[in-house]
């Protein structure tokens, strides 16, 4: 990990220390994926059987998953893990549903009533990648949300194993969560597969969920085309900054560190603190938990390229926050929620030494799909609200219409929107108001 001294750089020093791994986007990629694409769109479910055996080595007999192969997924599992599974369920399903948008209606002047609904995307797809690591949680923080906006039509795709079946825990908390169906595909492929529709998968409104390099080229280049599908946000490599003071447990911070670089290689994670004492420990507690890691040799290669910065204050450090804008924020020093409204950039935040991130990926109830790669200082994580459009409904009486027409005549006059302004004076007209709109306009409440 390199050590950083964050006072004696200059400002391209210090761009060059918040960079993070460069995303691949090379032409070679946007080619592949390109032609994965216009494959599924010409060939449908033959293209989808085609790159399961080339990608994942898998002969299927069907796309979708039979209701047999829900039954063999919740048998094989085992009852600890469906506990912990309805468990954290229903946390999220908890902290989701009280984050519900409310409807809105307000009365802007006498007889204009003026509201604000919601209305669920009808077609939503899912996707929950496999790989190395198959991930049920992804499926818990995009189904549970879809379930409570009430989309009409939630479909998941996830990469087959070799043996042609679906990961069994992946499986079960589709069903649990109330995923209508489930398919068969992976990569690009599937991203394709939903954004356009084939004979067995239908096709979709908007996609969500993380995944490799294809599957995040494949969704900019669905969401570019006006014929293809929305997306839920832009994604990169999973990453974590880390704020510690001396009174911070060295082999917690290092666990934390340690939890997001055994994502992949490409992922990023950062320890900014005013204490080098403590970048030492840390530095010495992540070398020694990693050597027992199942996924050392992927954490190894995240921590080459993360940092450990100093800076001379706490204070700094939260500066220093807000401009990489991470996915996850840890915050372990004195009194961490004095600092809460410090942070301005950042996905999710955990206060405290008694916080790991994990619990956020898991089972706290908020959303673990966030935005990476510095889109925080713009975007927010997955909820219900990612699922809906917001509606705004407006009704307007012959008085309430006497109260503020005069003031959009005015306003569209100045425009050089006749038809504009004559789609109210017209109106006004009819109700025997004669008033010369070029006037100012009354005031709106």
């Amino acid at each position: 990990m390199r050590r950083i001294e964050w006072a004696g750089l200059d400002e391209a020093a210090r761009s060059e220390a918040l960079s993070r791994p460069r995303q691949s986007r090379s032409e070679e990629l946007r080619a592949t994926v390109e032609a994965i694409i216009a494959n599924v769109q010409a060939r449908a479910d033959n293209a989808l059987y085609e790159y399961a055996k080339k990608f994942d080595g898998a002969s299927l007999a069907a796309i979708e998953v039979a209701p047999a192969e829900f039954e063999a997924a919740e048998a094989a599992l085992d009852a600890a893990l469906k506990q912990a599974i309805a468990e954290a369920s229903a946390r999220i399903e908890a902290f989701h549903r009280a984050c519900v948008l409310q409807p809105v209606a307000l009365e802007t002047a006498p007889g204009l009533q003026v509201e604000r609904v919601s209305r669920p995307i009808q077609r939503v797809g899912l996707y929950a990648p496999a790989g190395s690591a198959p991930l049920p949680s992804t499926v818990m923080m995009l189904a549970i949300p879809a379930r409570l906006a009430g989309c009409r039509q939630v479909v998941l795709c996830s990469p087959p194993r070799a043996d042609g079946s679906l990961d069994p825990a992946v499986l079960f908390t589709a069903r649990a969560c109330g995923v209508q169906r489930v398919f068969k595909a992976g990569g690009a492929q599937a991203i394709a597969a939903m954004a356009w529709g084939t004979e067995t998968v239908p096709r979709c409104d908007k996609l969500f969920g993380p995944g490799n390099a294809f599957v995040t080229e494949a969704k900019l280049q669905v969401a570019s085309d006006p014929q293809g599908a929305a997306i839920d946000m832009p994604a990169g490599p999973s990453e974590v900054l880390v704020i510690a003071d001396d009174s911070a447990n060295p082999a917690f911070v290092a666990a934390d560190l340690l939890s997001q670089a055994e994502h992949g290689p490409d992922s990023q994670v950062l320890l900014v603190s005013d204490s080098a004492r403590l970048l030492v420990a840390v530095e010495r507690d992540v070398l020694a938990q990693c050597a027992g890691l199942p996924r050392a040799s992927i954490a190894r290669q995240a921590l080459a390229h993360s940092r450990l910065i100093r800076v001379d204050d706490i204070a700094d450090a939260f500066v220093v926050s807000n401009r990489y804008a991470p996915e996850h924020l840890i915050v372990q020093v004195r009194d961490a929620r004095q600092w809460l409204d410090a942070i301005e950039n950042a996905g999710s935040v955990f206060l405290g030494p008694w916080t790991p991130e994990s619990l956020g990926d898991y089972c706290s109830g908020s959303n673990h799909v966030l935005p990476t790669y510095g889109w925080a200082r713009s975007c927010s994580g997955v909820s219900v609200a990612s699922f809906q459009k917001q509606v705004t409904v407006q009704a307007c009486t012959a008085d309430g219409l006497r109260a503020v027409g005069p003031c959009a005549a005015t306003l569209a006059r100045a425009e050089q929107l006749e038809a504009h302004r004559r789609a109210v004076t017209l109106r006004l007209t009819a109700l025997g108001d004669d008033r010369d709109t070029r006037g100012a306009a009354r005031s709106v409440a």
